[in-house]
């Protein structure tokens, strides 16, 4: 009878026998030799034959302390420890290499188990690098799922970088839909999403190369090209915190102030030279930066007129105050405060230069940065803009999100660009193939219904439309009262004006076949409703001639901004005719008549009797 049976009927196991002195040392056999003659080593030795715990090779009793510990560390980051890789090429065992306890050492026939004092140092490395693996799990870089929304590593990126965010956060109806990410602040990443960055980025110098800058700016990047930055006297202020909100305003200090009447001397001299010459004294003064930016623009230097607008952008910036978030949505700066309007001008331009430029994705973030600024006043009336931008960058979840959060306390179906705007994000997004069926039918009929409210609230929106878009409408179209040109006369001029601003800048967006056909679906539905006496008809047509009177001060400054030649050409003349102010705001109108002698295209003087343009405590006028 073999040694295993007898164990077996007596009742002993492995690994209990006392240690003898040759415990430690045996004689490789095969297993069937093993089996009916047993070791020669010793009770306590253990044929390689044999299994521990799943397959281990034990030598002894000891090995198996702290055996679930060391098999955890033997694969870290997806690779052998380095101890275990170098025992496993020492000793050419290539099937396992081995799990804990002591190394051994192949001497002929004979393996001899060994502890160096090199277990001891490997133990620590193993223990140590199973501390960072757990101290990265707990530090919440990676999510339940291991992977983390990028917003909230950005979020958290600024808050530790002490842009945090001042006092409790703004109600969720607000936060969402007014929250700036930083990463599309910057039109490389739009760019590179086209181009590639190879295409970007390969004209570029390494950075080491580039001047250093005193601190790391979201809106510009600083280029090498700029004067060396000194602080020009501009800073912020806080003013107070209330209900989640921190208002802010910008300060001039007395030199800063000194710089300011130079300026508007030299725009009362008429001569672009005095603001060069200001500028060579004074390089980051903001309000001669955006003069000069215009003046560039109009002579068609496209490219240095940005440059001075990111210069411009670039002072403000290093302004701020370290409370001042740009992507939170709780930060406020008055348009009223003439220090503040700078850089509502500023961002304003650089959104500009950005759409030009192709990169709306990055615009639409500018966009909502000027408005939460000031979303209740809207002082450039961004919510004429802001549908436009989000349709070019094909967001339309973002738009019709939009819509639905404002439309209860803001009436953003009275405007007639989000009318049409929010219906054709609708069927934009009804005709992507990745979306069920179901939803696609309910997102597609939402579209329809829209569109219908929005023809009839507003129908001299489509004859223009059709025009603008070269199509010539079926004569039952244009033919019929509704639709004809009484529509477009009958009109108030506030809501004409507005017309002429969505159809000159968004017109180019239903040009598709596939939109048109949708369109023209519609507009025999609503003619079927008109002609049936459906009494919405004659409650919108009252609606229109009780709300479109008179429109406010923002919309003209906005249709001023965008110099949009049909919006333009409807302003009333008491404002297209006024002398406007660099500060309330800077307006081509100033320009035009500073590169042209000081004279206007109808050969009248120009600004020398007017009186002297002086800052002023409140926005007075219709500015």
């Amino acid at each position: 009878m073999s040694r295993r049976a007898l164990r077996r009927l007596r009742g002993e196991q492995r690994g209990q026998e006392p240690l003898g002195p040759g415990a430690l040392q045996f004689v490789l056999r095969d297993d069937e030799d093993a089996e009916e003659e047993g070791p020669k080593g010793g009770p306590g030795v253990r044929v390689p034959g044999g299994t521990g715990k799943e397959g281990v090779q034990v030598n002894n009793r000891f090995e198996l302390i702290n055996i679930e510990d060391l098999e955890d560390d033997t694969v870290v980051n997806g690779e052998r420890s380095d101890c275990v890789r170098a025992h496993s090429m020492a000793s050419g065992n290539k099937a396992r290499p081995p799990r804990g306890g002591p190394e051994t050492q192949r001497d002929g026939d004979v393996i001899k188990a060994v502890f160096p004092e090199q277990s001891n140092v490997s133990g620590k490395l193993r223990k140590k690098k199973k501390k960072q693996r757990n101290k990265k799990n707990s530090t919440g870089e990676t999510s339940e799922n291991g992977l983390e929304d990028i917003d909230r590593i950005l979020e958290r990126i600024e808050d530790g970088s002490g842009l945090s965010h001042p006092g409790p956060p703004l109600p969720s109806s607000r936060k969402h839909v007014l929250h700036v990410e930083h990463r599309h602040l910057n039109p490389d990443t739009e760019l590179k999403r086209y181009f590639g960055a190879r295409a970007v980025l390969g004209e570029q110098r390494p950075r080491q190369r580039q001047r250093v800058y005193p601190k790391c700016t979201w809106l510009t990047t600083p280029k090498s090209t700029w004067p060396r930055y000194s602080k020009p006297g501009l800073s912020m202020r806080l003013l107070e915190s209330k209900k989640g909100l921190s208002f802010f305003a910008f300060e001039h200090s007395e030199d800063y102030q000194q710089a300011q009447h130079k300026f508007l001397v030299a725009v009362e001299s008429m001569e672009p030279n005095n603001i060069v010459v200001l500028l060579q004294t004074s390089p980051y003064h903001v309000d001669s930066l955006l003069q000069l930016s215009d003046a560039c623009r109009f002579q068609d230097d496209q490219e240095m007129a940005r440059d001075l607008t990111e210069r411009a952008l670039y002072s403000m910036e290093c302004a701020f105050h370290p409370l001042f978030s740009l992507t939170s949505g709780t930060c406020r700066l008055d348009y009223r405060r003439p220090e503040n309007r700078s850089f509502y001008l500023a961002l304003y331009k650089q959104m500009s230069f950005l759409e030009k430029r192709g990169c709306p994705r990055t615009a639409l973030e500018y966009c909502k940065l000027i408005l939460s600024l000031e979303p209740d006043e809207d002082p450039l009336c961004m919510l004429l803009l802001i549908d436009h931008l989000a349709l070019r960058a094909r967001n339309y979840e973002y738009l019709i999100h939009l819509f639905q959060e404002w439309e209860a306390h803001r009436n953003l179906s009275q405007l007639p660009n989000f009318a049409f705007s929010v219906s054709l994000a609708y069927f934009l997004l009804s005709q992507q193939i990745d979306l069920p069926q179901q939803e696609l039918n309910s997102t597609r009929e939402k579209a329809s219904t829209l569109i219908q409210q929005a023809l009839i609230m507003f129908p001299g929106v489509l004859m223009p439309l059709l025009e603008s878009c070269s199509v010539r409408p079926d004569a039952a179209v244009s033919g019929h009262h509704f639709f004809g040109p009484e529509a477009e006369i009958s009109q108030p001029p506030a809501l004409s004006q507005l017309v002429s601003l969505y159809l000159g800048r968004s017109h180019f967006l239903w040009k598709e076949p596939a939109t048109m056909s949708w369109l023209e679906e519609n507009v025999r539905e609503v003619l079927r409703a008109v002609d049936a006496g459906d009494p919405t008809v004659q409650a919108c047509e009252g609606r229109r001639k009780v709300l479109y009177q008179r429109a406010p001060r923002n919309i003209h400054r906005h249709v001023i901004l965008s110099e949009i030649k049909e919006a333009v050409a409807v302003l009333p003349p008491a404002k297209s005719c006024q002398p406007w102010k660099h500060d309330r705001p800077l307006l081509p109108v100033t320009i035009a008549k500073l590169h042209h002698g000081g004279r206007e295209a109808g050969g009248r003087s120009g600004w020398r009797s007017e009186p002297k343009p002086r800052l002023e405590p409140a926005d007075a006028g219709c500015a």
